[in-house]
């Protein structure tokens, strides 16, 4: 009898210690508070497919979320996995050797990735991946349609036409434009958002050959366009910071918001009965090339030291697949990075159609790289355009200036 005892113990044990092998325990960081919910509901889907394996949420303040990382991450107590931020943002942790080096050959799914969405996620130095690129947002013009409906206003395919509808609005007593630039990055949103049609492709593809910098005059005059048009922002807009902004626009007292695609979730849980459209801001003439801005703002990433790798990349084959990346759509209103991924949304559609004709927020894609950052330089820019310390084209000199100090093209031979 005792023998009997004894094997089922021993059996018991074994079974125990074999659960005990296959069981992972992970951790996934974000500075995505807001979504939650979302990802847990994710994480019981990728549960359900792999038994045994759970996922825990942690998020952090987002201005904070770099710094409380790579801290993290470099005393050994980071994440498993983890939502990392694109181009100059993921160099850093990846530079230093924390985060998993990534392949088609462990990731499949990568293979249908886009070239850009892959950069965004890729260090120049080493040409690795290191993150599966999460979404795609778009800097554009989000508008009220019922207050255009009301007001007879079409969308603008001409500078003119812009500026009709924008005193149209006035007159009528609604807000043109809800922004304020209180806050600093809000400077940098709006010149991607409201002028990427009047630089044009031709300069882009110049500025990004080496070909001119930002004194040249098709970005001046974007910048000139810019200061136009902020006569259409609401009284005292430079001291009205993000959140102020973003409820003029849900509370219905103006008719256009000028930013990210983003915005879109956001606006929605704000008024959920907020009807919204969207538009590229246009060019200086109806027939100029109708562009929005275009970047890649998130991936995931696993610790090139987790406790368990083989769980870790089997979440990130999870993320790069489709069935992931439509929940990931519908769910939090975004354009995944995933291709042929469908939407819910006529607004995300749409959105996800304008896309075909885009530059790249530049400031963010090209000049985060290295100090001073060119976000940091339009940043400060626009603040003083609009505070009348800088003219169009001394913004521009100082750009080009600013970024000479660490950008080969820019540098003074």
């Amino acid at each position: 009898m005792k023998h009997y005892i004894l094997g089922a113990t021993l059996a018991v044990s074994a079974l125990m210690s074999a659960t005990a092998t296959f069981a992972a325990d992970l951790t996934f960081w974000t500075w995505r508070q807001e979504d939650k919910a979302q990802y847990e509901k994710f994480f019981k889907d990728f549960e359900a497919e792999n038994p045994g394996t759970t996922i825990r949420f942690e998020a952090f303040e987002a201005t904070s979320y770099n710094t409380v990382l790579s801290t993290a991450l470099a005393g050994g107590k980071g994440p498993d996995l983890m939502m990392t931020r694109t181009y100059g943002g993921i160099e850093s942790l990846a530079g230093a050797g924390y985060l998993m080096p990534l392949d088609k050959t462990k990731i499949p799914a990568l293979a249908g990735f886009s070239e850009p969405a892959l950069a965004s996620e890729t260090m120049r130095s080493d040409k690795t991946l290191y993150a599966v690129p999460a979404a795609s947002q778009t800097m554009l013009v989000i508008y009220n349609t019922e207050i255009f409906e009301k007001n007879n206003i079409a969308e603008p395919k001409s500078w003119d036409e812009f500026l009709k509808a924008c005193e149209t609005l006035k007159a009528a007593g609604i807000m043109p434009f809800a922004n304020g630039t209180a806050t600093g990055w809000q400077n940098e949103t709006i010149v991607s958002a409201l002028t990427s049609s009047i630089m044009g492709k031709g300069f882009y593809d110049d500025l990004m050959a080496g070909k001119t910098d930002f004194n040249d005059p098709r970005y001046v005059e974007a910048i000139s366009r810019l200061k136009e048009i902020s006569a259409y922002f609401p009284e005292g807009f430079v001291g009205l910071d993000y959140a102020s902004a973003q409820q003029l626009f849900t509370s219905g007292m103006a008719g256009m918001f000028a930013g990210g695609s983003f915005e879109l979730s956001n606006f929605a849980k704000q008024n959920p009965d907020l009807k919204m459209g969207v538009f590229p801001a246009p060019g200086l003439k109806a027939e100029d090339e109708k562009l929005v801005g275009l970047f890649f703002d998130s991936g995931f990433a696993a610790n090139a030291k987790s406790k368990d790798n083989e769980a870790a990349l089997k979440f990130l084959n999870y993320v790069a697949g489709k069935k992931f990346a439509q929940a990931f759509a519908n769910e939090l209103n975004n354009v995944s990075a995933v291709p042929g991924v469908t939407f819910d949304s006529p607004v995300l559609a749409e959105v996800a159609e304008l896309n075909k004709n885009s530059i790249s927020y530049m400031t963010l894609v090209n000049f985060r790289y290295g100090e001073p950052t060119g976000s940091n330089l339009i940043q400060a820019g626009v603040s003083k355009l609009f505070n009348g310390q800088m003219t169009p084209a001394e913004v521009g000199k100082s750009m080009t200036d600013g970024l000479a100090a660490w950008y080969a093209p820019f540098k003074k031979k």
